[in-house]
């Protein structure tokens, strides 16, 4: 049987890797049209909001199926919500478990998780941590214990990747300022090189303003929460920060910034919306290091489940230029990815060519037009 570059190599490492007795872990140069010098294109797998039932999480293959027979890829990546904020969190933690809590919906998706063949990159959303809070999700975790349970299962290992074939990556539970010891938390925020393309996520949840809408009923604790609030958007600054000096430091020739929320959402400043102030200082830094890097920046993110591109900070006089009052930002490019409560069901193919001046494209890839309803 025929096999791809991409997949001869995996076998390769995969057998050597076994002989040293030690784990599975791709390294960087897996893809099949990288040239010698490192720097050919990269192809990424892009979904998030996913799944959000139980149906979708039954045919899980169709997605995995879909993403794994495509030869170009090389890391897929999730930018967060594994279930609906109609729906249950955990209660990892409580004991005894809260009744309205699903204990087992997290472990399932991990396991779909360890079936992608490539590393698979995943980023925290709302809906499985800072939103369990509300009646809407049953009241069925507290926020910080949901976190910490995620950080349990989906983050066990720091510094690796989840899939059958993990790779290293950077983690701010390893590598921070000592000055900010409680950075050390966000073992969800990683970062790795590829290709002369610096790629970095972070834990910056939708829906709720940056988690400052108060936590409800018995998880109500206004200290614990701007404790909360306070100490992950400085490590995520400070994370962005990092980023963009080792960008500079290995001469990158682009950006790609993943996190879940949407810090645009015009639902967010609607009548009754929780508003977007709170995303501010993440996006005026952001802002500001883009235009000292001069160079492409991608911006990657969820939470409003309907495919979007756009360049929301280009002109400042637009509607997304008002929101956050930067100056322009013209080499700053955002997609929202496809959600899964959305028809058609599919991912996002990202490409990235460092050798253009353009190094960005991509593509939807729908994976499932099953009429008896399984891609919902």
């Amino acid at each position: 049987m025929f096999k791809s570059k991409k997949q001869t190599l995996k076998t390769v490492i995969f057998i050597s890797t076994l002989l040293a007795g030690g784990a599975v872990v791709t390294a960087s140069s897996a893809h099949s049209d990288r040239d010698e010098e490192g720097d050919g294109p990269l192809t990424l797998a892009i979904f998030g909001d996913w799944p959000y039932s139980q149906n979708l999480l039954n045919n899980a293959h169709l997605l995995i199926n879909s993403v794994d027979a495509d030869r170009d890829v090389s890391l897929v990546m999730h930018v967060g919500d594994i279930h609906s904020g109609s729906m249950p969190c955990t209660s990892a933690g409580i004991l005894p478990p809260i009744p309205t809590s699903d204990p087992g919906w997290n472990q399932g998706i991990y396991f779909q998780f360890q079936q992608f063949e490539d590393p698979l990159v995943y980023i925290p959303g709302d809906n499985e941590w800072s939103d369990c809070h509300k009646s809407k999700q049953f009241s069925s975790g507290a926020p910080l214990k949901e976190l910490a349970s995620v950080r349990q299962l989906f983050f066990a290992k720091p510094g690796l990747t989840l899939g059958k074939h993990v790779r290293r990556v950077h983690s701010q539970a390893d590598d921070f300022d000592p000055a900010f010891p409680t950075d050390s938390q966000f073992v969800e925020n990683v970062m790795w090189d590829d290709s002369h393309v610096m790629f970095a996520t972070f834990n910056v949840p939708g829906g709720s303003n940056n988690d400052t809408v108060g936590w409800s009923g018995a998880f109500a604790d206004a200290t614990a929460q701007a404790e909360e609030v306070a100490e992950r958007s400085s490590a995520n600054l400070r994370w962005l920060q990092s980023t963009f000096d080792r960008a500079r430091g290995i001469h990158a020739r682009a950006i790609v910034i993943a996190l879940q929320a949407d810090m645009w959402d015009p639902e967010a400043l609607a009548a009754g919306g929780a508003g977007l102030n709170q995303y501010t200082p993440f996006v005026r830094s952001l802002a500001s290091l883009a235009l000292q890097f001069k160079r492409p920046v991608l911006l990657l993110n969820g939470d409003t489940h309907l495919f979007l591109t756009d360049q929301p900070l280009a002109n400042p006089a637009s509607p997304t230029g008002l929101i956050h009052q930067t100056p322009a930002v013209p080499n700053l490019t955002r997609v929202v990815v496809q959600g899964s409560t959305n028809a058609p069901a599919e991912w996002l193919k990202l490409k990235i060519d460092p050798r253009k001046v353009q190094p960005f494209s991509w593509v939807n890839v729908p994976y499932c037009s099953d009429p008896a309803g399984s891609c919902q």
